[in-house]
């Protein structure tokens, strides 16, 4: 039986969620931990869209401090925490140091007082306290950041998650294991409508394209951006969404890059900005935070918003001279923010989250608005709150407050990595590389390698990935598509040149190993070279990979 499978016909739930971003999963764990029948259902795969886009911080709110907003700070730590806690093959702790330099929007003074009041807030929290950087210790650890005139500053411990994409998997994984039904690439058509209430949802089957029903008593509206198009289905409502553009830029290691990530304002217009080491020596700088109401489905960086981010940096750390032709690659997308008519700072929106339940003709139906990274599973709590409330069930406490992901290795990660180095033939590199990306799970892809040597082989030099990677992603994790492969199973698209260098030598593989048709292969590496497109990868000017090997 694989760990996650991502197609069925189901008929009927108790709770079907539309949506299979960072909400709809962390929604969709809980209520199946709770012993109910969910499906939870996504045009595209999990964490395709939205949640794709973060920052890939877990932030303990130091932020909202300003906007006195002190139960979503609690919030962020109490999660923070948990996160460290619960994943910490994914959740790792990450200093940032915020410069205080003359002209900002924020004196040094108040944001020291910050850092002070921040960890008075964090009391037993798992992070060394927050620091002041005085200046002969701004010099030392952050030369290049002192040599553009910032002379002291404060060190604020947080933490990240470098790989999203694992770990929405994992929380999916973990939801399937408790009996959760999920559905991929599966568009809703409609909603389905009983005597004076929504009873259920029409979707098209992948497999078949067929239209099916699917009954359920309670429907929870979790598609991010799309919650209105979701609304949409069920006549006129008041609009809930105002979403907001944030970019991102991916770029090589560069002269004067910092050991560790920079939160700091852009000498633009005083936005909070950073500058984050990321993995295999990238960086990420970001973000904008520009009002949108374009294309859902069509968003890319443009030109002033690459101006925006590099001349940020390149003022800050005048010795990076970063140009646009430094850009590997860049993502962008939109924030589901709650609409807030015409705000002309789109920073000022509340990033707290908001559940509806919805009255009338839309009884049984709830939409989720808003929500972030850092809170999801607190954001899940919430909802199934709700959820027992409708169902007549008394509360019970979340076991996700303590129940450890799936791939978190028992006796940590140097013990794995050496119990894979006794036990198979895998060179030291393809090791390293399982045990980072798929934790505990990196037993069952080496399985797969094991059992046939050919698929030990390296098939992405930039990432290391092997073979074995793509089958599992296939056969094991309910990957469907070729950039559900590349881009949210085995993470090889985020590499240098977001994995078009591999595309054909992963689609080569499913026709060999996954019973994948040539025909199917074909389609799949055509639409995934004109997919990453959107991220305007450098390496497009050189010309895409060959498709002949596998036609």
């Amino acid at each position: 039986m694989p760990v996650l499978r991502s197609s069925a016909a189901p008929a009927a739930a108790d709770v079907v969620v539309v949506g299979a971003g960072i909400n709809g999963l962390a929604i969709t764990r809980e209520i199946a931990r709770r012993g109910l029948r969910v499906v939870m259902i996504d045009q595209d795969d999990i964490a395709a869209r939205t949640s794709a886009i973060s920052t890939r911080l877990i932030h303990g709110g130091l932020k909202y401090l300003e906007r006195l907003e002190i139960p979503l700070v609690f919030e962020s730590i109490r999660e923070r925490n948990i996160l460290l806690r619960t994943a910490p093959h994914l959740v790792h702790p990450y200093p940032m140091l915020i410069p205080f330099s003359r002209g900002a929007s924020r004196p040094g003074w108040l944001l020291s007082c910050g850092l002070i009041l921040h960890d008075v807030l964090s009391v037993g929290k798992r992070l060394p306290p927050n620091r002041i950087v005085l200046s002969k210790r701004m010099r030392r650890d952050w030369p290049t950041v002192a040599a553009g005139g910032v002379r002291w500053g404060g060190l604020f411990q947080d933490a990240h998650v470098p790989v999203t994409e694992r770990f929405a998997v994992e929380l999916a994984i973990d939801a399937y294991r408790h009996g959760a039904v999920i559905l991929t690439h599966t568009p809703v058509l409609s909603l389905l409508h009983g005597k004076d209430e929504i009873a259920g949802v029409v979707y098209r089957d992948r497999e078949t394209s067929q239209e099916r029903q699917l009954s359920a008593p309670l429907v929870i509206n979790c598609a991010g951006p799309w919650v209105d198009d979701v609304l949409a289905l069920e006549g006129n409502h008041q609009r809930r969404i105002g979403p907001t553009k944030g970019s991102h830029l991916v770029v090589d290691r560069f002269p004067a890059a910092p050991q560790t990530c920079i939160f700091f304002e852009s000498p633009d217009d005083q936005r909070p900005m950073f500058v984050l080491p990321w993995r295999d020596g990238k960086f990420m700088i970001g973000t904008t935070d520009l009002p949108f109401s374009g294309d859902l489905d069509d968003i890319v960086v443009d030109d002033d918003e690459i101006d925006y981010l590099l001349r940020a940096v390149n003022t800050l750390i005048p010795d990076a001279e970063l140009s646009p032709a430094d850009v590997l690659w860049s993502y962008s997308g939109v924030r589901p923010l709650p609409f807030s008519g015409g705000t002309a700072d789109p920073a000022s929106v509340t990033r707290d989250s908001d559940v509806t339940v919805h009255d009338g003709s839309a009884r049984g139906l709830m939409s989720v608005i808003g929500g972030k990274y850092t809170t999801h599973r607190a954001l899940g709590e919430q909802v199934l709150r709700r959820v027992e409330s409708a169902f007549g069930m008394r509360h019970r406490p979340s076991g996700t407050k303590t129940a450890m992901l799936p791939g978190v290795p028992p006796n940590g990660a140097e013990r794995l990595r050496a119990g894979l180095t006794a036990r198979t033939a895998l060179p030291a590199t393809a090791i390293a590389r399982l045990t980072d990306v798929y934790g505990a799970m990196a037993w069952e892809v080496a399985a797969i390698a094991e059992a046939d040597p050919v698929l030990a082989r390296c098939i992405d030099p930039l990432s290391g990935a092997i073979a074995a990677e793509v089958v599992y992603a296939v056969q094991e994790e309910g990957a469907f598509t070729l950039e559900d492969v590349l881009l949210r199973r085995t993470t090889i698209a985020l590499n240098a040149d977001v994995g078009m260098g591999a595309a054909g030598a992963a689609a080569e593989v499913l026709v060999e190993h996954a019973g994948w048709a040539p025909e199917r292969a074909a389609r799949e590496l055509d639409d995934y070279l004109r997919s990453m497109q959107r991220f305007s990868p450098r390496g497009r000017r050189l010309g895409a990979p060959s498709r002949e090997h596998v036609e």
